[in-house]
């Protein structure tokens, strides 16, 4: 029987495998913690760890596990009894095991590892070649030259490792969010057909494991956050009805309130009321946040349903050569000498290709960063006098994007006036990603621990048709009246992230009576428009529109506008960590009586 007095207290120490090296420190000494979880892996990390496996057979990790975030710390985890999931493995959660535990023997200390695999699909690169896998997204074939190939798997493999007395537990490709609920099913003993539970679980896996993004970092009203230097890293006190408390280190920066939380639970999400993971389809659409006291937020709420039948699944690959280079101009017309430049660079480049029987750039790009260019019609009007060029540049060869890598210094003396010394070149390989579902019973997951290797039992789910129902969208026939103008970040927080080819721009009213006004100014085809910038061949793209009743907040899904994914595009922002700031000044027409404007005084 669950005790409904119980608290699992978890701390989020990483958003990244390059977070900060002091969220440990913090979260150890003030946290209180049950567990300590960290999220290495995101679709480009995926690409990283494969190209070092394949340079080196005994890597693809992540090596900041032992020389950063955990190995330093390891006898005081050892002494105060926290247990650790991770998702570091990358694409060598052995490896890393095998070296996490010769480490713990280095310390004499007595802590038991295990290790979660079977998302690995590489070695059925052919099975899915044959099958004709698509991307679930752009409908391309699967690619060659693979650098990973992962199922996201589920937290109950997790929970077993917990569950067979591991100390730590290594993962590779996992749902984001199972290294919270792995815990917590195995705290609260929820079982596979607990939907709500589960749903409540992924949700706080969700807001945990994306670090200090909903303690205050990258939250829309950044001044009313304080002490960045010591910026707190969050804590869940989760209960076993599946509610729990956002908090954060007593004595730390940061911020934990409605704005701070509501803000990530809509980061990276397309229909709230249908966010599939692999051992739930939650909805989010009326979760309720409730202060709990100073930098507490209680969350509630979340409702879920039967899992799908299909893993997520993920391949990087191969996609050539890139070279970037960053150009700074400066004086009058500053943009519209990089734009002649960057084409004029392009051209010569081009005719050098030629000279040696090579193929041409397969793409070429230039962001005018300082010109607002990421802003399309909506930029500043007045002139930059200072911008710097990013020029890019893909050639299926090396060599070719080596041409362009030196050709473009001749900027400097021969073309623009006022191009100054280029900041930074370099010639990269380019990695794509191709997304696609796989079938839950061709999935074996397995956990090893003590050297002893075990099959798990699999959840396989319910058919679905696509992906979940399709959006609605919404349609009012009269709008409300509006006497006056805001912007959009006067009655809103905003928050935006990538998804693949896409992102989404979450909109979380300030106060409830602000909603129906958004809704009347934001519709799809408006916030399509103001982001056609973006979209192909100067169509605006299309926008799919969420409510989400419980946050008095809207979710748009801005479809095909990073083109290339976050591994791949050419644009300044392929995290779509700005795009959110691009729709702030948006216009929203407003009743007087219900904003009076930003310097009127209050009305009775």
């Amino acid at each position: 029987m669950q005790d409904a007095g119980k608290v699992v207290r978890i701390g989020g120490a990483t958003a990244s495998f390059s977070d900060t090296a002091l969220s440990v420190t913090q979260l150890l000494s003030g946290g209180a913690l049950d567990y300590l979880i960290f999220d290495y892996l995101a679709e480009g990390s995926m690409g990283i760890f494969g190209r070092m496996q394949a340079a080196d057979p005994a890597a693809g990790y992540g090596t900041d596990f032992l020389t950063v975030h955990v190995g330093p710390h390891l006898s005081e985890i050892a002494s105060r009894g926290v247990k650790v999931v991770a998702n570091a493995g990358g694409v060598n959660p052995a490896g890393l095991a095998v070296a996490l535990e010769a480490l713990i023997a280095e310390k004499d200390l007595q802590l038991k590892v295990a290790y979660v695999e079977g998302d690995d699909l590489r070695p059925r690169q052919a099975d899915l070649l044959s099958a004709g896998c698509r991307d679930m997204f752009t409908g391309a074939e699967f690619p060659d030259h693979v650098l990973s190939s992962n199922a996201y798997l589920g937290a109950f493999p997790i929970a077993a490792a917990l569950a067979h007395g591991a100390d730590i537990v290594i993962t590779g490709r996992v749902v984001d969010s199972a290294v919270v609920l792995g815990p917590l099913i195995h705290e609260f003993g929820w079982c596979s057909d607990d939907w709500d539970l589960l749903a409540a679980g992924t949700l706080a896996g969700h807001v945990l494991e994306c670090g200090a993004q909903v303690t205050g970092g990258t939250f829309t009203d950044w001044r009313d956050v304080p002490d960045w230097a010591n910026m707190g890293y969050p804590i869940g006190e989760c209960r076993a009805d599946g509610s729990f408390v956002v908090t954060k280190p007593t004595g730390t920066g940061g911020l934990v309130s409605i704005g701070t939380v509501a803000e990530q639970i809509l980061y990276e999400v397309s229909d709230p009321a249908d966010y599939i993971v692999a051992d739930v389809r939650c909805d989010f659409s009326n979760v309720v946040l409730n202060e709990a006291g100073p930098n507490r937020v209680l969350v509630s709420g979340a409702k879920g349903r039967p899992a799908t039948n299909t893993y997520k699944a993920c391949a990087t690959f191969d996609a050539g050569w890139r070279t970037t280079a960053y150009q700074p101009i400066i004086g009058e017309d500053a943009a519209a000498k990089a734009v002649r430049q960057a084409e004029a660079l392009f051209a010569r480049s081009r005719l050098l290709l030629q000279a040696r029987n090579l193929a041409n750039f397969s793409q070429t790009d230039v962001v005018l960063i300082g010109g607002e260019a990421s802003f399309g019609a909506h930029a500043n009007p007045a002139g930059s006098r200072e911008v710097i060029a990013k020029l890019v540049v893909d050639h299926p060869t090396q060599e070719g994007a080596a041409i362009f890598a030196r050709e473009q210094w001749a900027g400097i003396s021969g073309m623009a006036v006022g191009t100054s010394i280029n900041l930074s070149t370099s010639v990269m390989p380019v990695t794509g990603i191709f997304l696609f579902l796989i079938d839950k019973h061709k999935i074996v997951p397995t956990m090893t621990i003590n050297g002893v290797t075990r099959q798990l039992p699999q959840h396989p789910g319910l058919p679905v048709n696509g992906q979940g129902h399709a959006p609605e969208r919404r349609t009012m026939a009269v709008a409300p009246a509006g006497e006056v103008t805001a912007s959009l970040v006067d009655l809103a927080w905003v928050r935006s992230g990538d998804k693949g080819h896409l992102f989404n721009v979450a909109v979380i009213a300030r106060k409830p009576e602000y909603l129906p006004y958004l809704q009347a100014s934001l519709t799809p085809e408006a916030v399509g428009e103001w982001y056609r910038h973006f979209g192909r061949d100067g169509l605006a793209p299309r926008v799919d529109c969420y409510d989400v009743p419980g946050l008095h907040a809207l979710n748009f899904v801005v479809h095909d506008a990073l083109q290339g994914g976050i591994n791949a595009s050419t644009r300044l922002d392929p995290a779509a960590k700005g795009m959110g700031q691009m729709l702030l000044r948006f216009p929203i027409r407003i009743a007087d009586r219900i904003w009076p404007g930003p310097s009127a005084p209050p009305k009775a």
